[in-house]
């Protein structure tokens, strides 16, 4: 029996009521994310992709259409059971790295696992091998100030990895990072897509958008183009 896609939406809409009146940012969206996939999302500003990445990572609520995450109707979930899948199926990776300032790296990593009810000398653990995996072991103790953006960005993707999730969601992660520094996050991210986990990355960035798989464009809230890429970046570095 075939798995279901890891994400699958079906006619999926967002509006929101402004000053001037009604605005529709996606006009019923159609697209199914496959285990493994590694998928670019593209467009220019106010094309919607931003408002796709926030419905798919449950921080919005569809106007209309389906949102099945992992098979299960979002939208049929309690808050409850809706924490509990994202806990478990999503990692985020943001542009602002969104660290905690007065937390030590190690502690902002371990965050997560708060949540997920582990105690505290497996929650270490745990983030210290995922800041080890993402070459800043040495600096577990130090706080967000003291070290580099592309530095700080790596220990957003190790929060984002603690809790082992299928599914990586990515805001322009690389937008407030110099180029070679980006090639360096973006090289991570392939290697994480070899190992299993699926990528979905929002970016206007082309040369970015290039380690993908799939490039997914949007225009006017509506998908244009969905496109399989071969020779990707992300299987060649």
């Amino acid at each position: 029996m075939t798995a279901a896609p890891v994400i699958r939406v079906a006619g999926l809409a967002k509006s929101y009521r402004t000053a001037a009146g009604d605005f529709t940012a996606l006009h019923g969206v159609d697209l199914a994310v496959e285990h493994g996939d590694y998928i670019a999302i593209m467009g220019p500003s106010g094309s919607g992709k931003s408002t796709f990445m926030n419905l798919l990572g449950c921080l919005d609520t569809p106007s209309g259409g389906d949102y099945y995450l992992a098979g299960q109707n979002v939208a049929l979930l309690d808050r409850e059971h809706l924490a509990g899948l994202r806990n478990r199926l999503l990692g985020f990776v943001f542009q602002g790295f969104n660290l905690l300032p007065r937390m030590s790296l190690l502690d902002n990593v371990a965050l997560p696992l708060v949540y997920a009810g582990l105690d505290k000398p497996a929650r270490r653990a745990r983030a210290a091998e995922l800041l080890a995996r993402v070459g800043l072991g040495r600096y577990a103790d130090s706080l967000p100030s003291r070290i580099s953006g592309g530095q700080q960005q790596r220990v957003a993707i190790a929060r984002a990895l603690v809790n082992r999730p299928q599914l990586l969601l990515a805001d322009e992660p690389t937008g407030n990072l110099d180029s070679q520094t980006s090639e360096e996050i973006m090289r991570l991210f392939g290697e994480l897509n070899a190992e299993g986990i699926t990528i979905v990355l929002v970016t206007h960035e082309p040369d970015i958008a290039a380690h993908a798989q799939r490039q997914v464009r949007f225009r006017d809230g509506r998908i244009i183009s969905d496109e399989r890429i071969s020779g990707a970046f992300a299987r060649t570095d």
